[in-house]
């Protein structure tokens, strides 16, 4: 009997420790409560009807579901979605992001993963199955009137009014599109949406700079710049980089308003590198479909800047090949690209990611001494790991901080103001035009829409010209077209944005999506909201980042279309019905197979995921390989395709012939796509001991349908 009251408390533990880590962090939030105890009350029925033999299953992926999304939410402040699903594929992100446990909520995560482990053994008497049945119909109205309490409080973010895995599973339902996945038309842009402006009052008018150093910081709001944010109205922080402000003092030029459009590190890198926005969905990055746009690819920033004879150079703190940073970096216009790899002093302590960042800005200054001893302009870009999660900090400099968080950003402040004392020494600012910003916002719990404030501080050898604090709205996107604009070089017609360098009298339209909500700024003093479940807010504001003067109140629906609308259109813009996307996944890569069969994640060959096709269009897929290596039976490799994680069975993949070492194989398919595909991916899987092959090509071909 003992041993069944010790299960229904552990299995009480289980499910509703979530509802009381709410109630501990974020008091106050009665749809979020209200979520969580319906969620675990779902959870602890369901594990209480399990037979014994089955009970694993839930007990299991309840516990890793909510301890992960709480990581998530004290990291980004978002949960997840069902996009993020893909980063399960990629053995390296969930060995680096889980290395050593280094938790935000580790006594959440202990509760979890000590009553999911009893909970396996312990006995429990099952639930009665009618009894059961009737429990879950009765939850269902009390999920229902869930909904109805959220609505009354449309001013709160998502992860305020749900539990993660409620919002997941209603995500999922809602394919993470705003009105339920209602089919969206391209709209007329405004003309701040789709060209460059270079019409406000210059202020220099050519820059005397010879050399351009952007400085991209993994996660950093403007939040934690003290001046920035006295300057947006904020008036305190638990996190601040002092160590910054003082090493980049007046005549350096503050951005205050500065946007990050979105999460995700190649996405942010996309818009300061190319001058466009990045997509406001979880969709398929653009990164990756400029690709099949090769004429779009030399109108960004380092091909141009090549063209005009600066060399280019890219450098970065972690491995290159997470988000196919090692193929989108050449193909905008970078000579030299290195990551990892090139850092030969060893970290003082582990980091999964790559280097730490004093480490990293140590390399940095020696790379800049030998640019340096070259007769030719240079543009370097570097880009920081050491605050992305799990972070790089001992666990003896975390516990004097109130997180984990906090201390990499303290790290991360001490290491940029040293590397930027060190460049004033070596003289390197007296011809460098520096960008210190930072590729997207880690948010913090004061607002959601901090989530989007992106850092933005400019440092110039002409820079007692500026002014110390730039007024108006910019963003990631005017990276692009400030450098060109600062040595009057032409801008091309693809580029979008304002330059940092001139003033504009009048405000200019702004999107963003992050923490799951759609936010615009119409430049005409309107700012309008929508959260991914569809709840709008509108009203006057100066700004689509900071708070409004009042209070956002619920608009009509027309208006949360046309947002909905203008994000759409601009996620597009590198497609055209009339247009082939090629979109390239292999370039003569060896990769060696597991010996044992694990999943198709683990064993997959090809980095082929999470696709869109849209609807009236044909995609043709282009194979060719070769085996290097083989035992004497040969191989078997096998092609899949899914679509939600889902094995989709109605499209004709040819099988591939059982390879020995030196044969090849080349195939071609083709399927159509009568209505859209979201979320597609190929997998291209096989087992063998000490077997290796050569991947020649993996081309996806998107066209139009025209029969």
């Amino acid at each position: 009997m003992l041993r069944q009251y010790s299960a229904f408390l552990f299995l009480a533990l289980l499910s509703f420790s979530p509802a009381a880590l709410r109630l501990g962090t974020q008091w106050g939030q009665t749809a979020g409560f209200l979520s969580d105890v319906l969620t675990g009350l779902a959870c602890f029925l369901l594990i209480w009807a399990c037979p014994r033999w089955l009970r694993i299953v839930p007990v299991l992926v309840w516990a890793l579901f909510q301890v992960g999304a709480q990581e998530l939410f004290f990291s980004l402040q978002r949960y997840p979605i069902w996009q993020d699903l893909h980063y399960l594929r990629d053995a390296d992100f969930v060995k680096n992001s889980t290395a050593g446990f280094k938790l935000s909520a580790p006594i959440f995560a202990v509760i979890q993963f000590i009553s999911a482990a009893l909970l396996v053994f312990l006995p429990l008497r099952r639930l009665a199955g009618r009894v059961f049945i009737g429990s879950v119909a009765v939850l269902g109205l009390f999920f229902f009137g869930h909904s109805r309490l959220s609505g009354h409080f449309p001013e709160q973010s998502l992860t305020a009014r749900y539990n993660p895995l409620h919002w997941f599973i209603l995500d999922a339902s809602l394919n993470n599109s705003l009105f339920g996945g209602a089919e969206h038309i391209d709209v007329a842009l405004p003309a701040s949406l789709k060209q460059a402006d270079l019409q406000g009052q210059t202020l220099i008018e050519k820059g005397t700079a010879k050399n351009v150093l952007i400085v991209i910081l993994e996660g950093i709001p403007g939040l934690y710049h003290p001046e920035i944010r006295e300057a947006m109205g904020v008036t305190a922080s638990n996190t601040s980089m002092d160590k910054l402000a003082a090493a980049s003092p007046a005549p350096a030029m503050l951005i205050p308003d500065f946007s990050a459009h979105s999460h995700q590190t190649i996405r942010g890198l996309y818009s300061i590198l190319c001058g466009d926005f990045s997509k406001f969905s979880w969709d398929t990055p653009k990164a990756f479909e400029l690709q099949s746009m090769p004429e779009r690819a030399r109108d960004c920033l380092p091909a141009q800047m090549r063209e005009h004879g600066w060399s280019t150079h890219y450098l970065q703190a972690a491995n290159l090949g997470f988000m196919s940073k090692d193929r989108f970096m050449p193909l905008v216009g970078f000579e030299h690209v290195h990551g990892l790899e090139w850092f030969t002093e060893t970290n003082p302590f582990p980091f999964e990611w790559g280097v730490v960042d004093s480490v990293f800005f140590r390399g940095a200054r020696n790379y800049i001494k030998n640019l340096e001893k070259r007769d030719q302009p240079w543009v370097l870009t570097l880009l920081t790991v050491g605050t992305h999660q799990p972070y790089a900090v001992t666990d003896a400099i975390a516990a004097k901080y109130p997180s984990r968080m906090a201390a990499t950003v303290a790290l991360l402040d001490d290491a940029v103001a040293s590397f930027l004392k060190t460049l004033r020494k070596d003289g390197v600012l007296k011809d460098t035009l520096v960008f210190i910003v930072s590729d997207e916002s880690h948010g913090s719990a004061l607002a959601t829409w901090v989530s989007s404030w992106g850092l933005g501080i400019v440092l110039a050898p002409d820079g007692s010209v500026l002014p110390r604090l730039k007024q108006g709205g910019y963003g990631l996107v005017d990276t692009t077209v400030s450098v060109l604009d600062y040595f009057d070089l032409p801008v091309p017609l693809t580029v979008v944005g304002r330059s940092f360098f001139r003033d504009y009298d009048s405000p200019r339209e702004m999107l963003s999506y992050t923490a799951a909500a759609l936010r615009r700024h119409t430049g005409t003093g309107m700012r309008y909201e929508c959260s991914d479940d569809g709840r709008c807010l509108g009203g006057t504001a100066a700004s689509i980042l900071g708070e409004p003067a009042t209070p956002l109140q619920k608009v009509p629906r027309k208006q949360a279309r046309e947002m909905s609308a203008i994000a759409r259109t601009l996620d597009r813009n590198l497609q055209s019905a009339d247009r082939e996307r090629v979109l390239s996944f292999a370039a003569g890569e060896q990769r060696r197979l597991n010996d044992l069969p694990g999943n198709d994640w683990s064993d997959n060959l090809i980095g082929a995921q999470y696709l869109d096709f849209p609807a009236n269009t044909v995609v043709d897929v282009h194979l060719r390989l070769k085996m290097l290596q083989a035992p004497a039976e040969g191989v078997q490799l096998r092609l899949l395709v899914k679509e939600w994680e889902q094995n989709q069975s109605n499209i004709a993949i040819p099988e591939l012939p059982l390879l020995k070492k030196g044969e090849e194989v080349e195939q071609s398919f083709s399927f159509n796509n009568e209505q859209a595909r979201q979320s597609f991916s190929f997998f291209l899987v096989g087992t063998s001991a000490n077997a290796l092959v050569q991947i020649d090509q993996f081309d996806v071909v998107i066209r139009a349908d025209i029969r």
